[in-house]
């Protein structure tokens, strides 16, 4: 397979993943309104945290951070390379250029969402028709998933395509975990906070889809230590941490090997296998989905340099 389709696959795959996690944390954020008092404060800021954009929406929007701005940032500006919108005209215009190597029904499916975006869009910055508007996103992308993995051959540029979704994924699961525990909720004093500590988590794993697997694993009340074990720690649910690496530890035996991208890999690993959960409940959780993330990007450029660049 060429480097450059391999490339595209493996974008693909990390484009397909943001859009319908963009969609989800969108989303769920908005039920947490019903569920918060009205002397607790609802930060919309907290969503352009997550995606690392807060610096480019401050200078578009001039530190306008209502919730209609964040929505047109966060669903419609084509300039925001994280919004829902640029991440599925990416996405679109790869697989228009590699249509031979994915199901047509992928393609198909794909276009359905683009021409939603374009033609209802607009309607999806309201409140009462935002939730129906995401949940085709989500509903679509999932679409195209089980497509994917139903009709797609497991060669190599699935195998690329699989690598792509498991970083973007594990990536994003460490950016709710530290911008969702930490500002999703603004008491108006301290004391305020307590009460709701549990939503505050509640709603960390609802944007990863992750409350019933969690009631389903851990014999447990919904809390801070437990949540960040199942997130970071869990073998076995597809959206944590230390399942998307080993999903690709997995796959690299069936691409050409690399021992410095084994490597980083199994540093990453470790990081995530070794971290001190109820240490850093004590104040590090920052810190650590920090280094995580430094970690995944260090994975990102091993791949890039064994099989995407030129030697």
């Amino acid at each position: 397979m060429l480097s450059r389709v391999a490339d595209n696959l493996y974008w693909f795959g990390r484009y397909l993943q943001r859009a319908e996690n963009t969609a989800r944390i969108v989303n769920v954020h908005g039920h947490l309104i019903f569920d918060l008092p009205r002397q607790v404060e609802f930060g919309w800021l907290p969503l352009v945290q997550i995606l690392g954009q807060e610096e480019q929406f401050r200078e578009r929007y001039n530190g306008d951070s209502g919730e209609a701005q964040i929505m047109r940032f966060l669903l419609l500006d084509e300039q925001n390379p994280a919004s829902i919108i640029s991440s599925l005209q990416h996405a679109r215009e790869i697989l228009r250029t590699i249509r031979e190597c994915a199901p047509r029904e992928v393609w198909e499916r794909l276009n359905d969402l683009h021409y939603l975006l374009q033609e209802k869009g607009d309607k999806a910055l309201s409140r009462s028709k935002r939730q129906e508007f995401l949940q085709q996103i989500i509903d679509g992308a999932l679409l195209m998933y089980g497509m994917i993995g139903a009709n797609m051959s497991t060669d190599v540029g699935y195998h690329f395509l699989r690598i792509g979704a498991s970083i973007e994924q594990a990536d994003m699961t460490t950016r709710i975990i530290d911008v969702r525990s930490s500002s999703l909720i603004k008491p108006k004093a301290a004391e305020d906070l307590a009460p709701f500590q549990n939503i505050q988590w509640m709603g960390v794993l609802r944007s990863l889809m992750a409350y019933q697997m969690f009631r389903r694993h851990v014999r447990g009340r919904v809390n801070g230590p437990n949540v960040l074990r199942f997130l970071l720690q869990n073998r076995e649910f597809p959206r944590s941490v230390t399942y998307c690496l080993n999903a690709i530890s997995q796959t690299l035996p069936r691409l050409p090997p690399d021992r410095p991208l084994q490597r980083t890999l199994d540093r990453c690993r470790a990081l995530v296998m070794d971290a001190d959960v109820d240490r850093l409940m004590l104040g590090g959780i920052s810190e650590v989905m920090d280094e995580i993330q430094l970690g995944l990007a260090d994975v990102h450029a091993g791949v890039s340099k064994a099989w995407f660049q030129a030697a």
